[in-house]
């Protein structure tokens, strides 16, 4: 599979001082492929989405370049082929109950 046919969708924790937030605001809006989730005092969680399985690690060595982010945790990563993301999701199962 080519990997430009394929989803990466991964979630960052920060660790920050507080008044690294403005920083962390700003680099994070100047980066299409990145959403602040959670912004917190000193820890915030921010969501990744990009084509490119490297550009997980590249954003994840941007924002520990951020002014006052102290570390950069990457929490979770799920890549997958982005035709999976068009397909209908089937309805949950029942789960076992019988009448």
């Amino acid at each position: 599979m080519n990997p430009q046919d394929e989803v990466n969708i991964a979630s960052f924790v920060l660790q920050h001082r507080a008044d690294a937030l403005p920083a962390l605001r700003a680099a994070v809006a100047a980066e299409p492929a990145l959403e602040l989730a959670i912004a917190g005092d000193t820890r915030s969680v921010v969501l990744c989405e990009t084509a490119d399985r490297y550009r997980v690690m590249d954003l994840v060595e941007r924002l520990r370049e951020v002014p006052g982010v102290l570390n950069v945790l990457l929490v979770y990563h799920h890549a997958e082929p982005s035709a999976a993301l068009d397909e209908p999701v089937p309805p949950p199962h029942a789960s076992g109950a019988s009448t």
